[in-house]
């Protein structure tokens, strides 16, 4: 019984490892991801970066975690029910507090983007000790309009809260950045999914590659192909690439 109580510990991420919950994923992520860790997600529209970010919100609440989820992209309902529609049943976390959902406002009047980021960040410092995961998606406009000097100074300060134990999942699209851009930003993280569509043969599938994981558990690899389907998520695809 001793052995299976750690086992499913660990499966849940109670070892201080956040998990997407689907095993052959974890692994080529290198085991998950370490708590503390400030993680970029970014991608093509529709490659699934919402659905894999979701999937860690799960699995964080299954790790008894507490989760600020903030989102312009859906509002409180929906973001609940697409999540119940892809297997993840979160209902009964959110009403019994351990997961927040927060919008993530566009500009108010007379606000510069500039001064936007200042009052998210503000926002974040002041979330309850206790909200030990958070996830923004998307940041994309935001990041858009903004000076990349003032990019750069958000990105720094979400590393140091990072730094202070909590861990953050920032979504944006990939053509949020210059090259330039995404070099400093990536620096700053300590994960890096990139996702995009591709095709293998005549088939569509989405493609996630982990560009790093600092301080896994193990070597990360490289690419992962997967697809989303109803009631299930995310749904890895093996796929053998041709070679020329």
């Amino acid at each position: 019984m001793a052995k299976q109580s750690q086992r499913e510990a660990e499966e849940k991420g109670k070892d201080g490892v956040i998990r997407l919950g689907k095993p052959e994923m974890d692994n080529k992520m290198g085991g998950g991801i370490p708590a503390g860790s400030l993680v970029l997600v970014e991608g093509q529209s529709d490659s699934g970066k919402s659905v894999i970010v979701q999937h860690f919100i799960e699995g964080a609440l299954q790790a008894e975690l507490n989760v600020a989820a903030y989102t312009n992209e859906n509002t409180v309902k929906s973001l609940i029910r697409q999540m119940e529609s892809l297997g993840m049943d979160v209902l009964d976390y959110f009403l019994l507090g351990n997961l927040t959902i927060l919008p993530l406002d566009g500009l108010e009047e007379g606000e510069t983007p500039e001064s936007q980021f200042a009052r998210l960040a503000e926002h974040l410092t002041e979330l309850p000790l206790d909200c030990t995961v958070v996830s923004l998606d998307s940041i994309t406009n935001l990041v858009t309009h903004a000076d990349e000097g003032k990019v750069i100074d958000f990105f720094t300060r979400c590393k140091k809260i990072c730094d202070m134990g909590r861990t953050m999942f920032l979504v944006v699209h990939s053509s949020a950045f210059s090259e330039e851009m995404f070099v400093r930003v990536r620096s700053l993280c300590d994960a890096h999914f990139s996702l995009k569509i591709t095709y293998v043969g005549d088939r569509m599938v989405k493609m996630l590659e982990v560009a790093k994981v600092r301080g896994a558990e193990r070597s990360t690899g490289n690419v992962i192909t997967f697809d989303i389907e109803p009631n299930l998520g995310v749904k890895p695809i093996p796929i053998v690439m041709a070679k020329a």
